[in-house]
């Protein structure tokens, strides 16, 4: 059974940094297309950072120049690395995974818990 483990949520004013990471565990990192999404109260959920099974990064242009999502293959862990962070940030950060493109585009098949990203102005 594939799990994924979030941590490193938290408060921060705006303007500071937090970093998220996932632990994977029954499954390879660098097999798998990963990345966090997020969700607000009465928004949809929402793609911010992928890394493919390449190593190619990619983030939505909101969070560009701020958030870098990078992996750790000896670790097995990927990371969210947030910056200048802004109240706009603020929502559950989830790591999501699938080691199948289709489904990574449509709708990875495995989760994480969530975590609580709340940044105060």
């Amino acid at each position: 059974q594939v799990q994924l483990v979030e941590s490193g949520g938290g408060s921060v004013q705006a303007g500071g940094s937090l970093r998220l990471s996932c632990a994977a565990s029954a499954t390879t990192i660098s097999a798998n297309y990963m990345g966090w999404f997020r969700q607000a109260p009465g928004n949809e959920r929402e793609r911010v950072a992928f890394i493919d099974i390449h190593g190619g990064t990619g983030t939505t242009d909101s969070v560009k120049g701020r958030f870098t999502i990078s992996r750790d293959i000896a670790k097995n862990t990927l990371s969210l690395q947030m910056n200048s962070l802004k109240p706009e940030d603020t929502a559950m950060y989830y790591c999501a995974a699938d080691p199948d493109l289709m489904q990574w585009v449509r709708r990875p098949r495995y989760w994480g818990q969530g975590t609580q990203v709340t940044v105060s102005s």
